[in-house]
């Protein structure tokens, strides 16, 4: 479905030192299309790309802006929260140039970081409740008192109490294990997402290529 309008520019300034780290979430690439094949045929075949649940878009004649929200997850292109496409008719021939943005790879590259601040975090509240050497000494250690040892009592384990202490402390394993998990989807996800989206365009300009061949032969 068409939205209502194109959203609001960036201002020259935000853009200038957002290019710095924006690429994190941003993907910007672009791909040659069939010598002297308009604007209009590529847009036609590119459209059913955005003919989806929770997507909106509106298109001009070489540029065409789209958003997305609470996208299906069998969207071919569910990662992607909106960009802009445009084309340009240059000496070399029409060109496509996007420009997508993923809110997904942004949260995975952020998660990464902040598990492994939580990880640093519980390492330092362990060295900070770490006991003094004073305090480390095991009951276990001292001897038995003389009479509970004459009346036969047994002495005490303290085994189980030294294993409940040991899993009472804070480990920083899992807060490790799921900083590397999103540091690894985002390193995947971004190499990955920025070749699939591109093989789909390519797919579809292709098909109308050879759909187009088809029809003059006949």
């Amino acid at each position: 479905m068409k939205g209502s309008g194109p959203p609001r520019p960036v201002p020259r300034a935000n853009r200038v030192n957002l290019r710095f780290i924006d690429w994190i979430w941003h993907i910007r690439d672009s791909l040659a299309l069939a010598p002297g094949q308009s604007s209009e045929d590529a847009f036609d075949r590119l459209e059913p790309l955005f003919r989806q649940t929770g997507t909106s878009y509106q298109r001009t004649n070489d540029t065409l802006i789209f958003s997305k929200k609470n996208q299906a997850a069998q969207d071919k292109m569910s990662v992607f929260d909106g960009g802009v496409m445009q084309i340009d008719q240059s000496v070399g021939g029409p060109v496509l140039r996007y420009h997508l943005t993923s809110r997904v790879l942004l949260y995975c590259f952020l998660a990464s970081p902040l598990f492994l601040g939580i990880a640093q975090l519980t390492v330092g509240i362990s060295n900070f409740e770490k006991p003094t050497p004073h305090e480390e000494k095991r009951p276990a250690d001292m001897p038995m008192n003389p009479i509970d040892k004459a009346l036969g009592a047994p002495e005490p384990d303290h085994s189980k109490k030294d294993d409940n202490d040991e899993d009472k402390k804070l480990s920083p394993k899992a807060a490790y294990i799921f900083s590397g998990i999103f540091a690894i989807l985002y390193v995947v996800g971004r190499i990955l997402e920025d070749r699939l989206i591109k093989a789909r365009f390519k797919k579809s300009l292709l098909e109308a290529q050879s759909n187009a061949s088809i029809a003059m032969n006949s």
